[in-house]
């Protein structure tokens, strides 16, 4: 095999290999890597329902039906909580100071791609990592005064809060602020699950120390929303 050959097949290794990089990145390729982590479709950031429909077919919804959700509107929805919107790490949700104290966790049940697990979203990334195998639901329904809406729901998404990273600078006052930003999160959930067909609720009524036990959460967070999600 002469010089220029051997050349020619090493070329074209090199860029079969950087096409699959490149077209797995442009089709928001996912999949569970070795160390745990899930790597996420890529969110839409373009729609056919305006936000004025969206507030319009806003609703608190407790009954979902047995269809699976897909990677991708979980993904899209975790996106709408915390997802990276500018080179800056700006987020969907507004933060004081920019400083996000809060943290985003899923208990995944029937998801399409996704083993039943615990998860914790990692905006930088847009990607998921295991905290837990096994479905979660049930435990965290018994923390949650038995709602069924969490048991039945495909996956629930617990955000909590950080209260130092804000407090840190702004004091006391900074829960304050902390709250205001879960309830941004919480509403953009919402919005994003109109154009989904996807029903959530926000459920405020738990055991903290029940819901940080079974959802793996640090001893320095504080679960401050629980949103089943789920088919209409």
């Amino acid at each position: 095999m002469n010089t220029a050959l051997i050349v020619l097949l090493a070329a074209t290794v090199v860029l079969v290999g950087l096409a699959a990089v490149f077209l797995g990145q442009e089709t928001g390729a996912a999949g569970e890597s070795e160390n745990g982590t899930v790597k996420l479709p890529q969110p839409q950031t373009a729609g056919r329902v305006s936000v004025e429909e969206a507030l319009a077919g806003r609703r608190s919804v407790r009954d979902y039906g047995a269809a699976s959700l897909s990677l991708a509107d979980l993904g899209q929805l975790l996106w709408a909580a915390q997802g990276v919107t500018d080179v800056r790490g700006y987020r969907t949700a507004p933060s004081a100071g920019a400083l996000y104290p809060l943290e985003v966790t899923v208990a995944a049940g029937t998801v399409a791609d996704l083993p039943a697990g615990v998860y914790r979203y990692v905006p930088s990334g847009h990607l998921l990592r295991r905290l837990a195998d096994g479905d979660a639901r049930s435990a965290l329904a018994r923390v949650a005064l038995n709602q069924s809406a969490i048991e039945d729901a495909a996956a629930v998404i617990a955000i909590s809060g950080v209260y130092e990273r804000t407090t840190g600078k702004y004091g006391e006052r900074g829960v304050r602020y902390v709250y205001m930003e879960a309830g941004h999160a919480s509403q953009n959930i919402y919005l994003q699950a109109v154009p989904l067909g996807i029903g959530t609720v926000s459920i405020g009524a738990f055991d903290d120390g029940g819901v940080r036990r079974v959802l793996r959460m640090e001893e320095d967070e504080r679960p401050i929303y629980l949103m089943p999600v789920g088919r209409v």
